[in-house]
Parts: structure tokens; C-alpha cells; sequence
């Protein structure tokens, strides 16, 4: 029997009964700690990430669904190139005809991965898509005018880490990565099917329903990691982070775990980095440019949702240690 999206929702919401009784015991020093400049920043740090990042998760789970409902499997399997090469080459450029921030892509991944899709396929997709799209290239062309070797950087990195990611999973990932088995997707799509009902009120109201079944699953994480980093955002102070990217290998850590710790949206990323421009070379700009879609705090735990644990650290420790030596390599090309 389905749950209801309220119930799956409510035991987040259980610890706010409590919050009135605390309020009103609290000493006068607890209620000034409430509107001090630490804590309005967090609240006003949550509500960008979390509006920021909605509006794609909606687009993300809106497009999951119709693939639900109006994607056949065979037509999954027959348009997926056979060989790996074409395969994530074909993967890797599917970012520019759907072009889906990252905190959108992991439902319609999972979903098409559930269809039929190779993992090979569906990680080069998840991790390109995001930068391969004409929005995020227009984004960084605008933000960087009068530097467009970090463009071609940020770019050209970022399809080379999602082939090569790819041709990886291929080669070494032989089970099902997902948290779901696609023969489970197929016996619950079958026994769905074979409910009497009418066929038009039935598929439209599956694609709300699924809809909100992939809302529930992937806000709960996106507003934890969205609580998180703004925490961190607004109790680390900026300059002892700065403080932090003296030397030339710590700049790239530094940009890095910035990225995966602001957890920007790759539609504005760029500009966040284009602040940094007389601070950094080449390499740590296209670190942060490159790693952030791929990986950061919000993304981790919404890959944890959908694909199993020792999947996710893999590719975690992966996409980390190619992102940095990749840089590396950027800042000697393209560094001048």
C-alpha cells in the first residue's frame, strides 16, 4: 500500500511541536541569539539555496515522471548505443538538448536508468549534463568576458571527467548501482498495469502522483543539505577559509570543498567564482567550476537517495581526485 506524501513528510515536522514550549522557556540572552546577525544570515543564506535549487528539482521530477508514463522501455534500450565509446560520447552531449541543473538530473537519470538506461550512460549523462548545457555555457561566458580560457577550461574538463567516469563504471561497476533493481521497477510497472482502470484518468494521474512521490524522496534531502550549508556558510568566517588557500595546492582544495560547500546552482556558480579572478589562477577557478555541479553537500545526499553507499563513495573519491589533477593540468594550458 503507497504511503501518502503528507505521512512521509510528517516526522519532519514533529520536532516543530516542541519548538513553541522552548521558544517560551527560553531566557531573554536565548531570544537575542534568534535575531542576531549570525542567524539571519543562515535563514537568509537556507532560503536562496532552497529557492534557488527548487524550481529545477520541480523541472527534474516533472520530467521524470512524463518519462514514466510516455517512455517505453524498448525505445530507452533502442536509442542507447550499444558500445561504451558512442555510448557515453552520445551521454555526454545529451546535456545540450536537455538541459537540466544538477539538482534536477538525479530523478531523470534514475528514472531512465530504471527504464533501461546503462549506469555507464546514466552517470556520463549525471555528471555533463549539468555543465554541457547551452544555459550554463552561456552563464560562464557572461561571467568570465574578458577571460575565456576558464570557459573553454570549465568545459573542456568537464566532458573529459564525465567520459572518462564513464568508460570507468563501464569497465568496472557490473550490478546495478541503484538503491531500486530494474526488475522491481518492471514487476511493479506490470502489476500497476494490470489494475482496471481507465486509461486516460490512469495516466494522468500516475504523472502527478509519481511527481509527488519523486518530490517527497528528493526534497527531504534537498532541504537538509540546503540547512547544512547554510549553516556552514554563515558560522565559518570568510576570511579564515581565505586564510586557508595561502600555498598553491591548498588554492584547488580550497576553491573545491568552497564549491562542494555552497552547493550553487550551475546556472550561477559562475559569477559566485568570477569574484576570484584577481585571487586565483586558471586551475582552482576551473576546480570550483567543474566540482560544484558534479558533486556538492546537496547532490551528495540526493545521490545517496537513489544509488547505493559504497556506489556514491566511489564516485565521490573519483570525480574529487579527477576534478584536481584535471585542474592542474587546466592551469598549465591554459594559464598563460
Amino acid at each position: 500500500m503507497k504511503i501518502p506524501a503528507f505521512f512521509k513528510w510528517l516526522p519532519f515536522f514533529l520536532p516543530l511541536l516542541f519548538l513553541f514550549p522552548a521558544l517560551m522557556t527560553m531566557p531573554r540572552s536565548g531570544l537575542a541569539l534568534l535575531g542576531s546577525t549570525e542567524v539571519q544570515q543562515l535563514k537568509t543564506v537556507f532560503i536562496g539555496i532552497f529557492l534557488e535549487a527548487l524550481p529545477f528539482v520541480l523541472l527534474g521530477v516533472l520530467i521524470s515522471s512524463l518519462l514514466q508514463i510516455f517512455v517505453k522501455e524498448e525505445w530507452v534500450r533502442r536509442l542507447t548505443p550499444k558500445h561504451p565509446v558512442p555510448g557515453v560520447l552520445f551521454a555526454s552531449l545529451l546535456g545540450m538538448i536537455l538541459p537540466v541543473c544538477e539538482c534536477g538530473m538525479i530523478p531523470v537519470v534514475r528514472r531512465l536508468m530504471l527504464k533501461g538506461m546503462p549506469a555507464y550512460v546514466g552517470i556520463t549523462f549525471l555528471l555533463s549534463g549539468p555543465i554541457l548545457n547551452p544555459v550554463v555555457l552561456a552563464a560562464t561566458m557572461m561571467a568570465f568576458r574578458s577571460h575565456p580560457e576558464i570557459t573553454i577550461g570549465r568545459m573542456g574538463l568537464a566532458f573529459m571527467i564525465a567520459v572518462t567516469i564513464g568508460l570507468l563504471v563501464f569497465a568496472f561497476v557490473k550490478n546495478n548501482p541503484l538503491k531500486r533493481s530494474f526488475h522491481d521497477f518492471t514487476a511493479e510497472v506490470e502489476a500497476a498495469g494490470s489494475r482496471p482502470s481507465h486509461a486516460h484518468s490512469k495516466t494522468w494521474r500516475s504523472l502527478f502522483v509519481h511527481a509527488g512521490d519523486e518530490m517527497v524522496d528528493m526534497g527531504k534531502y534537498l532541504v537538509l543539505g540546503a540547512f547544512v550549508t547554510a549553516c556552514i556558510q554563515a558560522f565559518i568566517p570568510r576570511e579564515e577559509l581565505l586564510s586557508l588557500a595561502s600555498g598553491p595546492m591548498s588554492s584547488y582544495l580550497f576553491m573545491m570543498g568552497l564549491a562542494f560547500v555552497l552547493s550553487l546552482c550551475s546556472t550561477s556558480d559562475a559569477f559566485v567564482a568570477s569574484a576570484f579572478t584577481h585571487t586565483f589562477t586558471v586551475g582552482p577557478l576551473v576546480s570550483f567550476l567543474v566540482l560544484g555541479p558534479m558533486l556538492d553537500f546537496k547532490t551528495l545526499l540526493m545521490l545517496s537517495a537513489a544509488f547505493k553507499t559504497r556506489f556514491v563513495i566511489a564516485l565521490s573519491v573519483v570525480i574529487v581526485t579527477l576534478v584536481f589533477v584535471g585542474s592542474l593540468i587546466a592551469n598549465i594550458l591554459l594559464g598563460g
